[in-house]
């Protein structure tokens, strides 16, 4: 059996949700580039999508994705544990953007925030945008940690698992910053409607 087919046997047989990075990682380390390209698919998404919720931008964040995969691939020795490349690789991801987004100090546009709907569903889409904004603000304006564990895990759905090791942190406290991040977002929401 040819390299080439076990690379791609190994693609088609791993389940996108739990895949076994391991015998990819192994024959990276070998050298094997196409065996980078099918981690390099397997983790794109989710690269470019975790890198955009930190920067707001998403040309910002494909690069920090691609920045973030050539370190990876560099870097593959200090790997300690081949099954877990993918929780490994977002958290250099995340180390790049946030590096990125203190050079830039600048807040993170919202989406949508052209008003193209017709007349009668302005009101309704400016009011959904206020809302966007207030829990956006909110968010920007937590403390890193919280940010980041309310992100990786409400947002993007990570496991806490995975989350504690993108944050070099403990499962409970990566349960504590979410708590803490989801708390300030409902009072933030609270204020905004007059409930507070």
């Amino acid at each position: 059996m040819s390299d080439r087919t076990d690379v791609d046997s190994l693609n088609r047989t791993q389940s996108p949700e739990t895949p076994d990075d391991s015998p990819l990682v192994a024959m990276v380390r070998q050298g094997d580039g196409s065996a980078c390209d099918v981690l390099v698919r397997r983790y794109q998404r989710r690269a470019v999508a975790v890198a955009y919720r930190i920067l707001g931008n998403i040309e910002d964040a494909s690069d920090v994705a691609q920045d973030a995969f050539i370190r990876a691939f560099d870097r593959i020795e200090q790997l300690s544990d081949d099954a877990r490349f993918g929780p490994w690789m977002l958290r250099i991801v995340s180390n790049l953007a946030l590096n990125a987004r203190r050079s830039r100090r600048t807040a993170v546009p919202l989406e949508g925030s052209e008003d193209v709907a017709a007349p009668a569903d302005r009101s309704r889409e400016r009011a959904d945008d206020e809302l966007r904004l207030v829990v956006n603000r909110t968010i920007q304006k937590l403390p890193e940690k919280q940010r980041m564990a309310l992100i990786l895990f409400s947002v993007e759905g990570f496991p806490q698992r995975d989350v504690a090791e993108m944050l070099d942190c403990s499962v409970e406290l990566v349960k504590w910053n979410v708590f803490q991040a989801r708390k300030a977002v409902k009072e933030a929401l609270a204020r905004y409607s007059g409930d507070a």
